[in-house]
């Protein structure tokens, strides 16, 4: 590189990884350098509702999640990995439909040509039965931490109880996880359900998510990624900022409008309100979002 000064978005932008970035100056060098090789980008996906079918809502529902993998594959910029907050599949009350679908999913997923791939459940998935059919197919566990490049990610299992709550139990879990970490530790939180109460009338909250943003506030740089409310929002409790994902399916009416309901589609606007994000991130600097349009 040249003597000049490039920006963080400048930077972002050279190595291919465009989309909206939070600037934060990289002096000298030997410091660029360094914070590129912590910078990584990941994909998410949420609310694939595999196994919906309302014609007036989505027409084209079995072409939707086979549609946002050959998306995201597309990228020019390859992920690190790709996580599903939730909402894999379509609720059922047939438990054998619900395995079915399960798998069904597991194996369009499986088309992603990406190195690792992260899966959690959703209340569609998994309130119903606590999770078994969701643990019997896709295996691992409702609640875990991983970490990538420096940043430390924890997935909050929200939905298996229908409550919705963590529970005591999980909440001590976290503090546990969280007592052994620097209070400089870059963290991603990943779970299904807002934290905070968005809309508690609609189902948007936790009811004790506050528990958990309370453990997590000493923590300089969180940043929490959910589904569940069908549309892209951004929040901020205190320092700690909450974006919600489009859905893969179909979108939901905002806060604000008259009723939660499904939005019909648009022949006009195939795909219109669904999408995907990529999210860039580093341990020099917060993530920042890009959002990816289906249509």
């Amino acid at each position: 590189m040249d003597g000049q000064h490039y920006d963080r978005r400048d930077f972002l932008r050279l190595a291919g990884l465009g989309g909206l970035v939070f600037a934060s100056g990289l002096a000298g060098c030997a410091g660029r350098q360094a914070a590129a090789q912590q910078d990584f980008t990941f994909v998410q996906l949420s609310d694939v509702h595999w196994g919906y079918a309302n014609p007036k809502v989505n027409p084209e529902a079995n072409a939707t999640l086979p549609r946002a993998i050959a998306a995201v594959n597309a990228l020019g910029q390859p992920p690190d990995f790709v996580v599903f907050t939730g909402d894999l599949t379509q609720t059922t009350d047939d438990p054998k439909v619900r395995r079915d679908r399960l798998k069904s999913f597991r194996e369009h997923a499986a088309a992603l040509k990406v190195k690792q791939v992260y899966f959690f459940a959703g209340e569609h998935d998994a309130s119903l039965d606590r999770g078994d059919a969701y643990l019997e197919v896709i295996g691992g566990s409702l609640n875990y931490t991983f970490d990538h490049k420096g940043v430390h990610f924890i997935v909050l299992d929200n939905t298996s109880d229908p409550a919705p709550i963590l529970g005591d139990r999980q909440l001590a879990w976290l503090k546990a996880d969280l007592d052994r970490l620097p209070r400089d530790q870059p963290i991603v939180v990943l779970t299904h359900r807002p934290l905070f109460a968005l809309y508690p009338q609609w189902d948007w909250a936790t009811r004790d998510g506050g528990a958990a943003i309370e453990l997590l506030m000493p923590f300089r740089n969180v940043t929490v990624f959910y589904g569940h409310i069908h549309h892209e929002n951004h929040q901020a409790t205190g320092h700690i900022q909450h974006h919600a994902a489009m859905a893969v399916m179909f979108p939901l009416a905002p806060v604000g409008a008259p009723q939660k309901t499904q939005v019909p589609w648009d022949p006009a606007h195939p795909y219109k309100g669904l999408g995907f994000r990529t999210v860039s991130t580093s341990t020099a600097a917060p993530p920042a979002t890009r959002e990816i349009p289906l249509a």
